[in-house]
């Protein structure tokens, strides 16, 4: 018995490294993306395109520790940032299809302390949250020392109120992670549910993204990805600025909807597949594809919006509406998210393709800008559109 039992042993580890090692590679990306580790812009990154059905290239290239000469992987995770807001909008989709709420309800419905939330001027203001999902609202942040304070949504959002509004809602595009926040707390107060509950019922556990969290397991902390900074012409550990050094395994903080998940490739893969199919992979439907189809069309009017020239908001995604610059290699209409350290994730439904690029790195001049990104999509686009 103890025999056959390492030999099974022996046989699902190697079932499990050649998961990597078979999966389908295009050289021409991971070329691409080597250029930029030896340009010292990343340390490493592990890449992602599938198309509507499948996984057409999955690679890792580069360190995800360069003290340790420890090599990336396709597992390895990364702390995504923003890349969480977009998942954050899904799930108030989830429930809007469901009646359990309005885009266009006013946040006060859900969170009475946000029904006196005024101008500077002493003006009340209505907040929706389709104001939220625009970032339109006009709400301020709370300050560093109340979001470390917070160890649950509750807290943090009682910070809000009685900050004035920045401007009248609607009448400016400002991108807003109190907004997004304000949203994961409507989501408890709607489903009854802790954020991360109705996260892991809802998409998580479904999907398959078994390594996206909010709180890390030791396992999955051995597997995170240092973060650099880039100085002169060397990259050097830096933190992860969201948490400054809290321990990333506890649960004595909140849930943040704005950026705090963790994630891998692969599992934001599944995300991004789901929603190149219009709501619906592997026979379940999460969204009606009209839900996907209001979310990632243009819904921030005429309002100026986002990191790069050409683009505009939906209701949590960044719209391509004219790709220029860095998102050329995209169609008109394909929409994502970046991440504060570089990760990007985009959908682009006219060449059913789905991008996601993990890195980690902390101070590119503009993360949505950044030449990895631009190397990366190019590349991905040349090889593998059709």
């Amino acid at each position: 018995m103890r025999f056959i039992s390492c030999a099974l042993l022996i046989v699902l580890i190697s079932c499990t490294s050649a998961f990597a090692a078979d999966a389908p590679r295009v050289e021409s990306i991971s070329d691409a993306m080597r250029q930029q580790i030896d340009k010292h812009e990343i340390s490493g990154a592990v890449m992602l395109v599938a198309s509507r059905d499948r996984v057409l290239h999955l690679d890792a290239v580069g360190q995800k520790d360069i003290a340790k000469n420890e090599p990336m992987r396709t597992d390895t995770i990364f702390w995504i940032a923003s890349m969480t807001k977009p998942i954050t909008s899904t799930a108030v989709m989830m429930l809007a299809e469901e009646g359990k709420l309005s885009v266009d309800d006013p946040v006060a419905k859900y969170i009475l302390e946000h029904g006196h939330l005024k101008t500077g001027d002493g003006r009340e203001q209505t907040v929706t949250l389709k104001h939220l999902l625009t970032h339109s609202s006009g709400m301020a942040e709370a300050t560093a020392a109340e979001a470390r304070s917070s160890e649950n949504l509750q807290q943090l959002i009682s910070h809000y109120p009685d900050k004035p509004l920045l401007f009248e809602p609607g009448s400016k595009w400002q991108y807003c992670q109190s907004g997004i926040n304000t949203l994961g707390r409507v989501i408890e107060v709607v489903s009854g549910k802790s954020y991360p509950q109705f996260l892991q019922e809802r998409l998580f556990t479904p999907l398959g993204m078994k390594d996206t969290t909010f709180y890390l397991t030791k396992d999955q902390l051995a597997r995170l990805c240092t973060a650099y900074k880039k100085t002169d012409d060397k990259l050097e550990p830096a933190e992860i600025s969201m948490f400054s050094g809290q321990d990333l395994t506890s649960r004595a903080r909140y849930p943040a909807p704005n950026g705090g998940l963790f994630s891998t490739a692969p599992d934001y893969g599944r995300f991004c597949q789901m929603i190149l199919n219009r709501g619906a992979l592997d026979g379940h439907q999460y969204l009606k594809p009209q839900t996907v189809a209001m979310m990632t069309s243009v819904q921030s009017g005429d309002l100026k919006t986002g990191f790069t020239p050409g683009c505009a908001w939906g209701l949590g995604w960044c719209i391509a509406v004219q790709p220029q610059g860095v998102s050329a290699a995209l169609s008109p209409g394909s929409h994502g998210h970046g991440g504060a350290y570089g990760t990007q994730a985009w959908i682009d439904p006219q060449k059913g393709l789905a991008y996601v690029l993990m890195v980690q790195r902390s101070n590119f001049p503009n993360s949505d800008a950044s030449d990895a990104r631009k190397a990366f999509q190019d590349a991905a686009a040349a090889a593998l559109a059709r």
